[in-house]
């Protein structure tokens, strides 16, 4: 293997403001939620009933796709492969919806 041709990448720092973060009190941070409909606190009860739920593990494979799909997914940024995946599940989805079978099924 050349060299010269290898490329090393330095992890990519993320975007977290941690002295920010740090700086927050335990009662503002609970306001801020609060004021989240979507990230409410939650209390002993509600772990209570709460199950663990391991997500299925994914399916390795090769697939052929247009440069094009390819490209526009992952200049989206990282994760592309998740996102290409939300989409066929969304399809998947729908079809089932619409009550079409799988030709396995």
């Amino acid at each position: 293997m050349n060299a010269k041709r290898i490329v090393k990448h330095a992890p990519k720092r993320g975007r977290t403001n941690w002295a920010r973060f740090d700086a927050i009190s335990e009662r503002a941070l609970t306001a801020a939620a609060r004021s989240d409909p979507d990230a409410q606190p939650t209390d002993a009860a509600f772990w209570k009933t709460a199950k663990l739920v391991m997500p299925e593990r994914k399916e390795p494979i090769t697939i052929r796709v247009d440069r094009e799909v390819l490209d526009w997914f992952k200049s989206r940024g990282r994760r592309y492969q998740t996102r290409m995946n939300a989409v066929l599940r969304a399809y998947v989805t729908a079809q089932q919806r619409a009550g079409l079978k799988s030709r396995t099924g």
